[in-house]
């Protein structure tokens, strides 16, 4: 190799070793706090307060589990029910109405149609926490605060979820598709039902994971509108047993508990889903 080839090559390899060792750090700095959240669920509380998490003794996962689900009258079940209630039934309908309006704002003409699009996107900047008061407010006169249906109804209506279903309507579903479909006399909610939905597969999957994510970690909207702790999700469930622990120690060990056992279905999901999140169910489709 000459001296001129290995002059090029030494900034390619440095410039690579970066990349992976800022990709190393990156990684660990996600992971560190899952592993510190797995060992810690292993152990009992006088270990916790120990720092001994990397001994193999004291080993409690069982008796923390046990504790977790008996704690306060098995509360902890209730909570993690409601969060799976709130999070993948309000998912399922969120991704399917999103989906549809961004369907709607891609094939359809209508009048004023950039503008309301406009509202969308601008409604995709508006931080979640200042439209809890107004939510409650309205939830108030409606007379649905300390309902489910005070947690459930708001997250069903996602602006950025809209704007990914233009975005995957544009790409997925070829308009000459749709005119196929109508010279073979099939109505416009035929042709959505069974054609474009099912090329939508995607980011109907896509959207679905960020609002399941997004409902999961919910936590300031229900901690405004719920004070029935029967109602409340795993995330405002813990938080108040977190704050209890200050005064009862007993708490800790299934306030971890507990928040390893949330963090499952978020990947569950993503690993069960991942690979039609990643496919492209249209590819070849038109010719």
């Amino acid at each position: 190799m000459s001296t001129t080839d290995s002059s090029l090559l030494r900034p390619r390899l440095i410039g690579r070793a970066t990349v992976n060792v800022v990709v190393a750090v990156s990684v660990l700095y996600t992971l560190l706090p899952v592993l510190w959240l797995v060992l810690a669920a292993t152990k009992d509380r006088d270990a916790l307060f120990s720092s001994d998490l990397l001994s193999l003794s004291d080993f409690s996962l069982v008796r923390n589990l046990k504790d977790l689900f008996a704690m306060d009258g098995g509360l902890y079940g209730r909570w993690y029910l409601n969060s799976l209630l709130y999070a993948v039934l309000g998912a399922a309908i969120g991704s399917l109405l999103s989906v549809a309006c961004g369907y709607a704002f891609d094939k359809y003409r209508f009048r004023h149609k950039e503008k309301l699009f406009g509202l969308v996107l601008a409604a995709v900047m508006v931080p979640q926490t200042v439209l809890a008061l107004p939510l409650y407010l309205m939830a108030s006169e409606a007379g649905l605060v300390n309902t489910f249906w005070a947690v459930f109804i708001p997250v069903l209506f996602n602006p950025f979820g809209v704007y990914l279903g233009r975005v995957f309507s544009r790409g997925y579903v070829p308009d000459e598709v749709l005119e196929a479909a109508r010279v073979d006399g099939a109505g416009e909610l035929t042709t959505y039902v069974r054609v474009s939905l099912r090329m939508l597969g995607p980011g109907l999957v896509t959207v679905f994971l960020f609002q399941l994510t997004a409902i999961w970690n919910n936590f300031f909207l229900p901690m405004v509108m719920l004070s029935d702790q029967d109602l409340y999700p795993v995330s405002l469930g813990l938080y108040q047993w977190n704050s209890s622990a200050s005064v009862s120690p007993e708490y800790y060990p299934v306030v971890i508990m507990g928040s390893l056992l949330a963090v499952l279905p978020l990947i569950l999901a993503f690993v069960l889903l991942q690979r039609f999140w990643r496919s492209g169910l249209t590819a070849g489709a038109v010719k």
